[in-house]
């Protein structure tokens, strides 16, 4: 089938990639010219495991080309998926529609034939009937344009493999001639027996947002167990465990820390809000406010632990901050909790180094007030204090004990509670974790001094090893820094 995918940012570039990889003549359609030339000559314009690949395969094959041009993508496709950024609207909770509306506007004029329009991107429960409304006072008189809506469920890292292998296709339709074409497009997915839930398209527009706001409420209703934790003695860490043995509640996303962060679930639980008091039943979901203060207060939390482990006083001391992205395997820094904590800091005056194994430049650009490294030990060293942010697997892989050699103090706080702490103390770090209780630690700035002083005799009477072991079945490090030797391609890791 000849579809055109408009949008192609995270969501779209993915999206029209893989529909080529199944045998579609696919068109990718933008206004940002830079994005479409990288795209053209087989660069993803950012990082995801995997796409580089599928979309050089799709490029050769000839199934797969770019434009700029709206008019194009109009005479191109059958099946036209919109694929824009639906932000939060400046000044308010609710989401920005502007960039949908304007590919129906500039879409509809163009359009030949009568064709199906499928929504992919998030967007208020109501929006089909919007835009199919929309659409027939902009095509020819002879055209219509068929709305559809048919939700994304993507994570960053894993988005090629949830668009191939998706664990459910939601359509929402109108007629069944709608319904059979979306079926025919994904017929090569279907066939592999992954569910296809047919309804209507108000469903269809609350699926996602629902989903997001439930995997955030459970995310938050963790993070408020910690804060619980904290104040009881008790351990987060095991409390989800046992929470987690229990089937009709599952361990995933049961992780206490520093919170979520990305493009989607914030504004998305932000914009459901919105919608449900436009509504008349915001008391419905007015738990999702909670849910977002829970989240805020986590980053909040963190700073506090972070200035009270530097003696109540961040102003001039040394912070190196593990990771810049909101999750692993990305470069988005959109909302990221791990950047929210480094900007909080260098405003209460620390030196702020910002480490991360992809997001770097991104990074920059959003906070050049910080000193972004892409390098860990440089990034490290004289840190007085650590914080681990975002769980990259290169950060489980360092060793303590090295790293305790090149920081001024050994000093951790693991934000995302998913570095082995027993390991890291043995090492002679001090390692906090919201939820965590650590009676045994050592104050890094106690009255005497000890662990500094014992950590200072260490590294002047004992050089970096040249070689470490490393555990079975994990990578090696890399001679002298005990940082980890990274495979050529980081996507083979994951």
């Amino acid at each position: 089938m000849r579809l055109t995918v408009i949008g192609t940012g995270y969501l779209g570039a993915v999206h029209a990639a893989c529909m080529a990889e199944i045998g579609h003549d696919v068109l990718g359609m933008d206004v940002d010219v830079e994005k479409i030339t990288a795209l053209t000559e087989g660069q993803p314009p950012f990082y995801e495991p995997g796409l580089g690949d599928v979309l050089t395969r799709a490029l050769a094959s000839g199934r797969l080309r770019f434009t700029t041009s709206l008019r194009e993508a109009a005479l191109h496709g059958e099946v036209h998926f919109i694929c824009v950024g639906t932000p939060q609207r400046a000044g308010s909770q609710a989401a920005d529609l502007r960039y949908v509306d304007a590919v129906a506007d500039g879409l509809a004029p163009h359009l030949p034939a009568s064709c199906l329009v499928v929504g992919k991107s998030t967007v208020p429960v109501g929006t089909t009937a919007r835009l199919t409304a929309r659409l027939a006072g902009l095509t020819p008189a002879d055209v219509r344009a068929e709305v559809a809506w048919n939700p994304e469920f993507l994570r960053e890292g894993f988005a090629v493999e949830d668009t191939l292998r998706p664990d459910r296709l939601v359509a929402g339709v109108t007629s069944r001639q709608a319904d059979e074409t979306l079926r025919r497009v994904y017929a090569p997915i279907l066939g592999t027996g992954v569910p296809y839930i047919s309804t209507d398209p108000n469903t269809a527009e609350l699926v996602k947002v629902a989903a997001n706001s439930f995997l955030a409420t459970k995310i938050s209703f963790v993070n408020a167990m910690a804060e619980v934790c904290d104040a009881a003695g008790a351990d987060v860490a095991t409390l989800a465990d046992a929470l987690g043995h229990d089937s009709r509640i599952g361990r995933r996303f049961l992780n206490a820390g520093v919170g979520f962060g990305g493009g989607c679930l914030p504004k998305d639980i932000r914009a459901f809000t919105a919608r449900a008091q436009e509504l008349g039943v915001g008391p419905a979901v007015a738990f999702l406010d909670q849910v977002d203060a829970i989240n805020k207060r986590q980053r909040d939390r963190t700073v506090a632990l972070a200035r009270r482990l530097l003696g109540g006083d961040a102003a001039g001391r040394r912070v190196t901050v593990l990771g810049a992205t909101f999750k692993p395997n990305s470069d988005d820094v959109r909302d990221s909790p791990a950047l929210a904590v480094a900007a909080a800091l260098h405003g209460l005056g620390a030196e702020v180094r910002v480490h991360d194994p992809e997001g770097t430049a991104n990074a920059r650009r959003a906070h050049p007030q910080l000193q972004h490294t892409a390098d860990l030990l440089t990034a490290c060293r004289h840190a007085q204090l650590v914080l681990h942010l975002t769980e990259w697997g290169e950060y489980r892989e360092v060793d303590p004990v090295n790293l305790a050699r090149v920081v001024r103090e050994p000093v951790l706080i693991d934000g995302r509670n998913a570095l082995a702490h027993d390991e890291w103390r043995a090492a002679g770090w001090t390692v906090k974790a919201l939820g965590r209780p650590s009676p045994t630690d050592p104050l890094p700035y106690g009255p005497t001094g000890a662990l500094s002083d014992r950590l200072s005799a260490a590294r002047d009477g004992e050089p970096l090893r040249s070689t470490i072991a490393s555990p079975a079945g994990k990578p090696g490090r890399t001679a002298a820094t005990g940082l980890p030797a990274l495979p050529a391609s980081r996507a083979q890791m994951y």
